[in-house]
């Protein structure tokens, strides 16, 4: 168990998680820019875009690189200095760290400690996507990035299908033609939004069915990174799982089932049947491995 009074101690060493503008560097808030100037060092995805920050806002914080590649080895290190009583900032090229961006580990390597991790709240592309659809926001499912070979996308969308919830992607401008075509083929012709260059200049929303999207599509020249809104499952897809296609079938055939037909690694197709069948993941794998 771990409690935290975030703001108790003055004394003691903080990791601030600090969102940054995803475009449009007026959204910056007047306490990421404190923080930024008072803490003792800033770990940054990439050091030279976060220098350009810093520099239109005339701040000199020290920087220190912390990305997917030196995370392990940087973690010791800032753990030192937030032990020591240091502040530190950690930023992501843009938006939220640890959403689709390094972070997470520090984040839990700290909590473990019994440091404070204090999160600022700030821009972030999926929310802005995700209200600007259209769609409903009551309930909804952020994935990040699809995987990239096809078969391991259409894999997910199939395990994704029938949650109810409105489902948020990112998605690269090199591959964006191709998952909205695997969608059509896992999903359906669903209600979808596209929502790319977020407060920029050129901010652009695209909204309507799977198959207008696919054929407006194909005009384009893609380029920015992009937020995918989908519609979450309809009646009718719920009406289909309700047809429990499975029920004749043992649960080692149900989890073959999903690994042969549709690729799903055994993990996967364990943690699906037991969805299906609203059982507890620990009981289909004993029942496929044990027996």
């Amino acid at each position: 168990m771990n409690i935290q009074k975030s703001f108790d101690d003055e004394k003691a060493g903080v990791l601030y998680v600090v969102p940054t503008p995803i475009g449009n560097l007026e959204d910056i808030t007047y306490r990421a820019l404190k923080i930024l100037e008072s803490v003792s060092l800033i770990a940054a995805e990439d050091t030279r875009n976060t220098k350009k920050l810093l520099n239109h806002f005339e701040l000199t914080t020290p920087l220190i690189s912390y990305h997917e590649h030196n995370k392990v080895a940087r973690e010791e290190q800032l753990l030192e200095k937030i032990k020591r009583g240091e502040s530190i900032a950690i930023v992501s090229d843009a938006g939220m760290p640890t959403i689709s961006d390094p972070g997470v580990e520090i984040v839990q390597a700290v909590i473990e400690e019994n440091q404070n991790v204090v999160v600022l709240p700030g821009a972030n592309a999926a929310l802005c996507g995700l209200i600007g659809s259209g769609l409903p926001t009551d309930e909804f499912y952020f994935y990040g990035f699809l995987p990239r070979k096809k078969k391991d996308k259409a894999s997910e969308l199939d395990r994704l299908k029938r949650l109810k919830a409105t489902l948020l992607f990112y998605e690269s401008p090199y591959r964006i033609k191709d998952t909205l075509k695997i969608i059509h083929e896992q999903l359906g012709n669903r209600n979808i939004a596209i929502a790319r260059e977020l407060t920029k200049r050129f901010e652009e929303f695209v909204r309507g069915a799977v198959e207008e999207l696919i054929e407006w599509a194909e005009s384009q020249e893609m380029r920015g990174e992009f937020v995918l809104v989908v519609e979450g499952s309809t009646l009718a897809a719920e009406e289909e799982a309700d047809n429990l296609w499975w029920e004749s079938l043992s649960v080692v055939a149900h989890v073959n089932h999903y690994i042969e037909e549709k690729g799903f690694s055994s993990k996967d197709a364990i943690k699906q049947v037991a969805v299906d069948r609203n059982i507890p993941k620990r009981d289909v794998y004993q029942m496929y491995h044990i027996g």
